[in-house]
């Protein structure tokens, strides 16, 4: 009996200790416009820290949306943290609106800017971290570039875009359904004017519809090869050669516009951070698969750059 007893105790004190964490989590509320999650490693007295900034759409802290789950950002927060690096992750400011009720369709991609600048001040007010680096997603490597001149330690993007957003949709359309590559290249003449504009076709209604055209004209005025350049801190510059979205092509436009960066590329890992073995159709479906494991070379070359 005595045996059982000890043996059953081993076993619950074992069990214990396996799920001790490595860190402790907190939700922040930077502003009425942004909340996030906190990730800070125990054992590290005066960690580094990582802003993670999502992409394009109404994107939250975990790198999901809605009818999308895959838990992107969450899953390389973790992955940092596990690793003695703090991380907040935060959700775009439409998330909040729409799981308020109250979408403000004036919402303008400086507005995202803004947030970020906010979210860095925010820590660097706090004085509790010892480096704190911007690191940008998608959409979230423009605003990230951005908003970590002059104020950031370091910038890190994944999948960022390296031309103007109009030149990549523009490149997209030619790809894709090149019937309309003149109509989006007149779209485009316009906007660049100021101008906004009802003519387009209906099939093109997605990109162009009234209520999107004074972001799309905010969002590209800004030249991620230019901006990029102008960074004077650590740069690292990620991209995967499965990414669907975001061709590595991008990742090396913004290499040139920054030689002194770090340009890593993740073979067949994609848009979503996860390597990917087969075609197109397995490609997609890892945008809804939470269960996926990152790519593994994924959080070592972050972890590189910082340490």
């Amino acid at each position: 009996m005595k045996l059982k007893i000890s043996f059953l105790f081993l076993i619950t004190c074992l069990s214990s200790f396996s799920q001790e964490e490595t860190f402790t989590e907190s939700n922040v509320n930077i502003n009425i416009h942004v909340d996030g999650t906190l990730l800070v490693p125990v054992e590290v007295r005066k960690p580094n820290l990582v802003i993670i900034i999502p992409g394009s759409g109404p994107t939250n802290r975990d790198g999901n949306q809605n009818f999308i789950k895959n838990n992107s950002l969450k899953k390389l927060a973790e992955g940092l943290t596990n690793n003695g690096i703090a991380t907040f992750r935060y959700d775009k400011r439409v998330v909040k609106q729409i799981r308020d009720g109250n979408v403000d369709e004036n919402t303008m991609f400086d507005d995202f800017v803004t947030d970020a600048k906010t979210v860095l001040e925010y820590f660097k007010s706090k004085k509790e971290f010892k480096r704190i680096y911007m690191l940008g997603h998608s959409q979230g490597s423009l605003v990230g570039m951005l908003a970590a001149k002059e104020q950031a330690d370091g910038f890190i993007s994944i999948a960022g875009l390296g031309k103007t957003v109009d030149l990549v949709i523009t490149e997209q359309i030619s790809n894709t359904a090149p019937m309309f590559i003149e109509d989006t290249k007149k779209v485009f003449k316009s906007l660049k004017e100021g101008i906004t504009t009802e003519d387009y076709p209906p099939a093109l209604a997605s990109l162009f519809k009234m209520e999107l055209q004074p972001f799309i004209m905010n969002w590209m005025q800004y030249d991620p090869k230019a901006i990029i350049k102008d960074l004077k801190i650590p740069v690292l510059i990620i991209n995967g050669t499965k990414d669907i979205q975001v061709p590595v092509n991008y990742a090396s436009l913004l290499k040139e516009g920054n030689p002194s960066s770090e340009l890593v590329i993740i073979e067949k890992m994609n848009h979503v951070l996860v390597p990917i073995e087969g075609d197109n159709l397995e490609n997609t479906k890892a945008y809804n698969e939470p269960h996926r494991e990152l790519s593994k070379e994924l959080v070592p070359a972050i972890i590189s750059f910082i340490k």
